[in-house]
């Protein structure tokens, strides 16, 4: 007999983004109906004041009111609502919390930088090949890492970098000033020089979310966004870093006309782009290649859906 299945719907609320998942799961396999994503900057100022605006709650509860009505089209019977670090750092977080309950009848999950971590390579690995990988996650606040084989994870870290925050914090300049980028770099090279040193060497590097499938598609010169070439895209690593510059030099305006690029993440793609420049530089590999993943927290929490609690 087949197993049963679920219908399960997750959503990941993120500083930049809210992207919604909608599949059926049926032991080990997971058939996806739907991705749904908005950009609604929710961690917009976060790092200065360590508020949520309500500017930046109305749009993500909007978007959060647009979720509920695809997932009852769907008839989702689980949902698992999880942000992540603007609404760690935010100190009246409780006012979105509430509101989402209000909207979607769950309560929202407010992620620990390890638990972000590990839904993120739960989502990108189980469609890979086993062997010890790197996965690598750079959001809008936070960019987390994690090494693991197969289902084990045997080390992460959530780092406090993220195409956002980097840009608030330090690239006030359009396009961006050598000082800004400089001073940029100085930073992001500071919280990643203690890290590397507790990792091997890893003969797998994978990467996920949007900086790193947007800088997949630079670097494969795609006349559009198109996930399917991008999934499992092997990239040298040269041409990853070669793709990062040229973000990072050019105009937003530029960088809107890019075919590919989605224009909620054209002003910020900069400071992502900026650490993976970095990471490509000094993470300990054994390999000349970055495999990109459309597969990431998202789906990595829609696998924690069937066995958490409604």
């Amino acid at each position: 007999m087949p197993e049963p299945r679920s219908r399960v719907a997750a959503i990941d609320c993120g500083t930049n983004s809210i992207r919604l998942l909608v599949s059926d799961i049926g032991g080990d396999e997971k058939t996806d109906l739907l991705r749904e994503m908005r950009i609604v900057r929710l961690g917009e100022g976060v790092d200065r004041t360590g508020h949520l605006s309500e500017e930046a709650i109305r749009r993500t509860l909007q978007a959060t009111r647009e979720y509920a009505e695809i997932i009852a089209m769907f008839g989702a019977t689980d949902i698992r609502f999880c942000a992540t670090s603007a609404v760690r750092d935010a100190d009246n977080a409780v006012e979105l919390e509430d509101a989402v309950e209000g909207i979607l009848g769950v309560r929202l999950e407010v992620l620990a930088g390890v638990e972000e971590a590990q839904a993120s390579f739960v989502g990108a690995t189980r469609d890979l090949p086993g062997g010890r990988t790197l996965v690598v996650d750079i959001g809008g606040g936070s960019t987390e890492l994690v090494v693991g084989t197969g289902d084990d994870i045997e080390w992460s870290v959530s780092l406090d970098i993220g195409s956002v925050r980097l840009t608030e914090r330090f690239l006030g300049t359009d396009p961006a000033s050598v000082a800004d980028v400089t001073a940029c770099i100085e930073h992001v090279d500071s919280v990643l020089a203690p890290v590397v040193e507790q990792i091997a060497p890893v003969d797998t590097f994978v990467g996920v979310a949007g900086t790193i499938t947007t800088v997949a598609a630079h670097s494969l010169a795609l006349p559009s966004y198109d996930s399917q070439a991008i999934h499992l895209a092997r990239l040298h690593l040269t041409d990853v870093s070669a793709a990062c510059l040229s973000l990072v030099q050019m105009s937003v305006a530029d960088r809107r006309r890019l075919p590919f690029m989605h224009p909620g993440r054209a002003d910020v793609i900069g400071g992502g782009a900026i650490i993976l420049d970095r990471l490509v530089a000094l993470l300990p590999l054994r390999t000349d290649t970055l495999v990109v993943s459309e597969h990431d927290i998202l789906d990595g929490i829609v696998w924690g859906t069937v066995s958490t609690p409604s």
